[in-house]
């Protein structure tokens, strides 16, 4: 009787409460396989361990937790963990920019790394924010999102691995893109207290859109890292991955499906044109960019402030959120000068559409349209340069940058033709406007992927949904913007990359609506999956040949190219066809054997072969980098060979990095580097920026490429803006002469004129002569380099 007795209290596991144990488990799982990796690769670039430790307690502690919390008690719980702490991420990017711009104007950079205490202070000692440690109504979410999301993690994270993994870390031989040593140099002066200053050329004010480079800043400020280890290799991810997460959650509440978040973060992210092996790209391939953290960063606040701004154009109340709008447009507007205005333009668009159905002026979109516009005011205001100044209307200026123009048409176009259109065009005659026609088709057919969501205008019940407007609007003014404008490093583009992901965002809702069984989405979407692997050439003995470009660049034709894009438009129309052929066929059979709701007609057959195509779409651009990321993961990097005139010596490194851990934070240096290749000659691109951005400190005058009166004279004298020359002569002279014909009176004014300590010299970049080491103090040799400190009065 007793052992019966105890038989029974004994509970046998049931496959019901197995599966409740598993689930959990499980839906984690891929979580901290992307974790696990991250810290993998992290490990693998260099980054000692410690700092891996410092700069995970930093996101988790200092970002994830109090910026989940606050968001938490704004908009609420999404009802599940994932989207919450990334939603989370995106709020404590924001706080961590208004605690940082608190700091530096108060010259409390010490204290930044405190600034989360009193958030998570106040929701543990507050009753009423205490229950937002937790999950609110709990909504989870199936298993399947889970591994999807972790797919396109993954995939985000072996993206971000072989765009770093070639740039070593200092001090070593070799070089790095001027521009992120331009960002290197910002970042060390937004450590600093205001008013900022250009570092490069110092006493200038620094108009710029840096609020990337605060992030970074305040990153290596919390944790003490390096400024260098931080944006070389550890701000980049996890920023990337919060922005998915955001793009992902916003295709989810469009779309009303589950896994229509995964497919969007996939395609949004990693996606690229389909170009189906044509010599034809079209540029504004992907969103994101290791060389422009303005541009992958902006993404994260515009995607939180897009899921705002869709709730107000549908009418929903935002309660306690709503000072976020005016907040997160000034953010976008100092994280990128391109980002907010598209989305302002499909906010306008959308106020004007249903103020013209309805006769009436929908109030709160007509607010947030108003903060937005203020917003975007105030940022150019504090953060627009010369560079911004310099963008002006030219209709299709970007054939300059695609191959078919520039090499034909455009070779007598100058380098900054003033004029309504590429003059090349009309002096083309009709073959010009047919080759212009054809590129710009090109073009939008590449980028397809992007745009195909709008046929939810076609659809009468979705036409009447505000979102579908706003998102709409956003895309043709992404583009709009880029084929309007000119800027000579044709930064236009970056419209139209602020904009894919919320084309994709809206292709991926539109593929939902069409309701389609799902093998008919996923047997085009592998098939197209395996047309642009085979048409990129990315697996071995798996390949479509590509289009031969008509010539070389110095011998194509206009004719030559016109026949190329034909050939490149034939394999479109045939991809699109089969696309459509295979949805339309594998509906019929899915048909026999399922019972469909929908009744069958015309009408649903060419909703599901546009469904077919779409999901082809995706398929194809999502291939291309995601089998081009796994090959080059899996093949070791080949060192660079033979010379590399760009590149700086390991004691060039040494001596920078040298200056930049003995020099007082507040000191002004001297140097005789200014352009790259580092020798200095008349007209040299004066882009070198690696004496500011190693050594961490201000200097007179480094390189002037990128000043605000040096890139508005682009095309002076037919120069580039990098090779114009430097606007303040008698000051060059003077910071020049201390290194090649130096007198105590020189080296005093630079001293009390310009608070200089310390001088950079470099027998690379031009002549340093001996009687400098008996004016100042030698401090450093090492290889090229002498750095010497000037004595003080």
């Amino acid at each position: 009787m007793a052992d019966t007795l105890v038989a029974e209290r004994i509970d046998t596991p049931t496959p019901t409460s197995r599966r409740t144990v598993l689930v959990p488990l499980l839906s984690t799982l891929p979580w901290a396989l992307v974790i696990a990796a991250l810290f993998v690769v992290w490990s693998r670039g260099g980054v000692p361990g410690l700092d891996l430790a410092r700069f995970g307690a930093y996101w988790v502690l200092a970002l994830v937790l109090p910026g989940t919390l606050v968001h938490r008690a704004l908009r609420g719980s999404r009802g599940n963990l994932p989207e919450d702490l990334g939603y989370g991420a995106a709020t404590g990017l924001l706080l961590e920019i208004i605690a940082w711009a608190l700091a530096a104007a108060t010259g409390q950079q010490s204290v930044l790394r405190w600034w989360p205490l009193p958030v998570l202070v106040a929701f543990a000692a507050v009753p009423g924010l205490r229950r937002h440690w937790r999950v609110g109504e709990r909504r989870p979410l199936p298993l399947a999102w889970h591994w999807g999301m972790g797919v396109a993690l993954l995939t985000v994270l072996a993206w971000g691995y072989t765009q770093w993994r070639m740039v070593p870390l200092p001090p070593v031989y070799g070089g790095y893109y001027q521009d992120v040593l331009y960002h290197l140099g910002l970042v060390q002066e937004l450590t600093r207290a205001m008013p900022f200053e250009l570092p490069h050329v110092a006493g200038e004010a620094l108009r710029y859109h840096y609020l990337s480079d605060a992030h970074i800043a305040s990153g290596s400020m919390i944790t003490g890292i390096s400024p260098a280890v931080v944006l070389l290799r550890l701000w980049l991810v996890p920023v990337i991955g919060t922005a998915v997460l955001l793009a992902a959650g916003l295709a989810r509440d469009l779309s009303g499906t589950v896994w229509a978040g995964p497919v969007a973060a996939l395609a949004a992210f990693t996606g690229t044109t389909v170009t189906l092996g044509s010599p034809v790209g079209a540029s504004g391939e992907m969103p994101l960019s290791y060389a422009s953290p303005s541009q992958t960063y902006a993404l994260v606040p515009l995607l939180l402030l897009a899921g705002l701004v869709v709730d107000v154009a549908r009418g929903r109340s935002l309660g306690a959120a709503w000072p976020l709008v005016p907040v997160l447009g000034l953010v976008c507007a100092g994280a990128k000068s391109s980002a907010l205005p598209p989305l302002i333009a499909g906010l306008g668009l959308t106020v004007v559409v249903f103020w013209w159905r309805r006769r009436q002026a929908p109030r709160p979109a007509l607010v947030a349209l108003a903060c937005l516009v203020a917003a975007m005011a105030l940022g150019f205001r504090l953060f627009a340069g010369g560079g911004a100044g310099t963008l002006r209307v030219q209709a299709l200026a970007l054939l300059h940058f695609i191959a078919p123009y520039a090499e034909t048409l455009g070779t007598g176009d100058g380098i900054w033709p003033s004029a309504p259109l590429p003059p090349g065009i009309n002096d083309g005659g009709v073959l010009g406007w047919l080759l212009a026609f054809a590129v710009v088709a090109w073009w939008v057919l590449g980028q397809a992927p992007r745009w195909v969501g709008m046929g939810l205008l076609v659809d009468g019940g979705r036409r009447a949904d505000p979102a579908v407007w706003l998102l709409a609007g956003t895309v043709v003014a992404g583009a709009g913007a880029t084929w309007v404008f000119q800027h000579p490093s044709i930064s236009q583009i970056y419209f139209w990359m602020g904009v894919i992901p919320v084309g994709v965002v809206l292709t991926t809702w539109s593929l939902a609506q069409a309701r389609a069984p799902w093998p008919v989405l996923v047997v085009p979407a592998v098939a197209g999956a395996l047309a642009g692997l085979a048409t990129a050439g990315t697996v071995v003995g798996f390949a479509v040949p590509r289009i031969s470009r008509p010539g070389t660049p110095t011998t194509s034709t206009v004719e030559g190219w016109l026949r190329v894009l034909g050939l490149s438009a034939a394999r479109y129309v045939l991809f699109v066809a089969v696309a459509a052929a295979l949805a339309v066929g594998v509906a019929a059979l899915w048909r026999r054997r399922v019972p469909s709701p929908v009744p069958a007609g015309r009408r649903r057959a060419a909703a599901i072969a546009l469904a077919g195509v779409t999901a082809a779409m995706l398929g194809a651009s999502a291939a291309v980098v995601v089998g081009g990321t796994v090959r080059s993961v899996l093949t070791e990097p080949v060192p660079a060979t033979g010379p590399q005139p760009y590149a700086l010596t390991a004691d060039e490194m040494r001596a920078a990095l040298w200056l930049d851990d003995n020099a007082a934070d507040d000191d002004v240096v001297a140097t005789n580097v200014h352009c790259r290749p580092v020798r200095t000659t008349p007209h040299c691109d004066a882009r070198a920026f690696w004496v500011t951005g190693l050594g961490g400190h201000r200097t007179v005058v480094e390189s002037w490429g990128y000043t605000d009166e040096v890139v508005a004279a682009h095309g002076v004298e037919n120069l580039g803006y990098a090779r114009q020359n430097f606007p303040d002569q008698a000051l060059l002279a003077l910071n020049d002469g201390v290194f090649s014909r130096p007198t105590r009176a020189d080296l005093d004014r630079l001293r009390t004129e310009h608070g200089v300590r310390w001088l950079f010299a470099d027998s690379r970049a031009g002549a340093v002569s001996a009687e400098l080491a008996g004016l100042a103090q030698v401090r450093l040799v090492a290889g090229p380099v002498t750095v010497y400190e000037l004595n003080r009065p």
